[in-house]
């Protein structure tokens, strides 16, 4: 981009959600790296089960991920001790799931060492604060947006 381009506010105002996409994408893979003990697909659904969903269908419709993705992920979490399965009253073919202590350790180092990262890049922008409470907004526009999709019959897919 030349200079008058990167001048002309109607190319900032096209080129903004660019921006804003490739850097969200880049946080991605910075977060992914920032532990070893979880990739970031991991966390997603960790954290989820930590939230209080209990049911893998209820983890795999609020996380848009397909079942067969987040009952393979809660095999890997049983096997590494880190969840248990239990019954479901009234329900013998669902479990409810539950981290164990090493679960919530895990999921507690993991938060902790992305936290570190992300308040570290945020630390970096003019308006740190501002950066971290957009992030927040973004993630409760999310919520928002599925929890009007599960009404309407249409759970996210993707």
């Amino acid at each position: 981009m030349t200079t008058s381009q990167a001048d002309d506010p109607a190319d900032l105002d096209r080129t903004r959600p660019v921006q804003a996409v490739r850097g969200l994408a880049r946080v991605s893979r910075v977060l992914e790296r920032s532990s070893p003990e979880l990739n970031l697909a991991h966390y997603r659904v960790l954290s989820a089960i930590a939230s209080g969903d209990e049911r893998a269908s209820r983890v795999a419709e609020r996380l848009a991920l397909g079942k067969p993705t987040v009952s393979a992920a809660v095999d890997v979490f049983c096997r590494r001790g880190l969840v248990v399965r239990g019954d479901v009253d009234g329900d013998q073919r669902a479990a409810s799931l539950s981290l164990t202590s090493e679960g919530e350790s895990v999921l507690a180092r993991v938060e902790a060492e992305m936290v570190a990262r992300i308040t570290d890049l945020t630390a970096r922008t003019p308006d740190g604060a501002q950066v971290m409470e957009s992030l927040s907004w973004l993630a409760a526009a999310i919520d928002e947006t599925m929890a009007e999709r599960h009404a309407a019959g249409r759970p996210e897919t993707r």
